[in-house]
């Protein structure tokens, strides 16, 4: 639907899936991020791609719900201006003029159309191959009532950026272009924050969890993201998922 104008992967079991077992010292195999609406056509088979992509186990996958559909006739429920926002911005750091549903942005260096998995996986696998893949050793721990964040030491400075999530959600849309579906929504964005800056060495950042166990969110990812030189979003050069318990 075409617009108007983990170092240290912590693998839990998401509700509805089979049981992922983490592996020490694993690495994710990228970072995918779907910008969707319930309100596009086009959308359904990019939702379902992504589910796949978090059966893996081994991508950190992150749906971003946009709110300018909404004009159509249905409220997409999980969206926000923050993630329009988000979503721009990655325009504007690829030299794009405009934005569309479902587009995946694959390791903050790319974008591509976000209906096929395969074609996804494809795209993370020769990004790594490249040296752009995830480079940057991230770990992220619950310790009673805080959220420990440890990044690794490497080349470069980049954002400690987390991303909460709601695991899953069950949708009923009854206006608009998908009326009368329900849909299966999985790592559905809430809140975006940048929490701190990493300039190369190694770095702890300690949260309240008390942030990840409201009725917002259930879980997060940790994003080791760079900026270009105007600030807009640009290389992840790490991640991990880490599930509220």
């Amino acid at each position: 639907m075409i617009s108007k104008i983990f170092a240290g992967l912590l693998l839990l079991c998401v509700s509805g899936f089979g049981v992922a077992h983490a592996q020490a010292g694993a690495t994710p195999k990228g970072v995918v991020e779907l910008f969707t609406s319930q309100g596009c056509r086009s959308c359904p088979p990019a939702d379902r791609a992504l589910e796949s992509l978090i059966r893996q186990g081994d991508v950190v996958a992150l749906a971003y719900h946009v709110d300018y559909w909404n004009y159509m006739g249905w409220a997409d429920t999980l969206a926000s201006k923050e993630n329009t926002a988000r979503q721009y911005a990655y325009a504007r750091s690829f030299g794009r003029s405009g934005v569309y549903t479902p587009q995946a942005v694959i390791n903050g260096r790319e974008q591509v159309k976000g209906t096929d998995a395969a074609v996804m996986n494809q795209r993370l696998e020769t990004l790594d191959t490249s040296g752009s893949g995830l480079n940057v050793d991230v770990d992220a721990t619950m310790r009673g009532d805080e959220l420990s964040i440890k990044i690794g030491s490497g080349r470069g400075k980049a954002d400690v950026v987390v991303v909460y999530f709601q695991r899953r959600r069950d949708v009923d849309v009854l206006k608009g272009e998908n009326q009368g579906k329900t849909i299966t929504y999985w790592n559905s964005v809430t809140d975006v924050q940048t929490v701190g800056m990493w300039h190369g060495g190694d770095l702890e950042v300690v949260l309240p969890a008390k942030l990840m166990k409201g009725d917002k969110s259930d879980g997060c990812a940790i994003l080791l993201q760079a900026s270009n030189a105007k600030g807009e979003p640009s290389a992840i050069l790490g991640a991990t998922v880490l599930i509220a318990p």
